[in-house]
C-alpha cells in the first residue's frame, strides 16, 4: 500500500504502535563509558573503587596490580580487546596515583 492510499484507520494503527514505545532522545544522557565510568560500578552512594580503597587499606595497591594483570591476560580472548587494554591502563594510572600519594 502506498502512503497516499492509507486510510485514517491505517494512520491510527501506525501511530498507536509508535506511541506504545516511549521515545528516548539519545542526546538526553551521555553514552556510557565502560572504561572510566561504568554504570554498574557507580550504584549507591560511593563509587566501587573508593569502597575498595577504603576497605582494603594497604592491600589496595595489590588489588590494582592484580586488575592490571587480569586485563592484560584476557584482552586477546575478548571481543573488545582495546577496551580491556584501556581498562588495564586505567588501573595502571590509578596504581601510579596511589604510589605518588604514598607517604615517603
Amino acid at each position: 500500500m502506498s502512503i497516499d492510499q492509507a486510510t485514517p484507520q491505517d494512520w491510527d494503527r501506525s501511530n498507536s504502535r509508535i506511541a506504545s514505545k516511549p521515545y528516548v532522545d539519545p542526546y538526553d544522557k551521555p553514552p556510557e563509558d565502560p572504561v572510566n565510568a561504568p554504570s554498574h560500578y557507580n550504584e549507591g552512594s560511593i563509587e566501587c573503587i573508593e569502597y575498595l580503597k577504603d576497605s582494603l587499606g594497604d592491600g589496595f595497591s595489590a588489588y590494582l596490580e592484580g586488575s592490571v594483570k587480569k586485563y592484560l591476560h584476557r584482552f586477546r580472548y575478548k571481543k573488545k580487546p582495546v577496551e580491556d587494554l584501556r581498562k588495564a591502563k586505567w588501573y595502571i594510572d590509578r596504581l601510579i596515583q596511589e604510589q605518588l600519594n604514598k607517604p615517603q
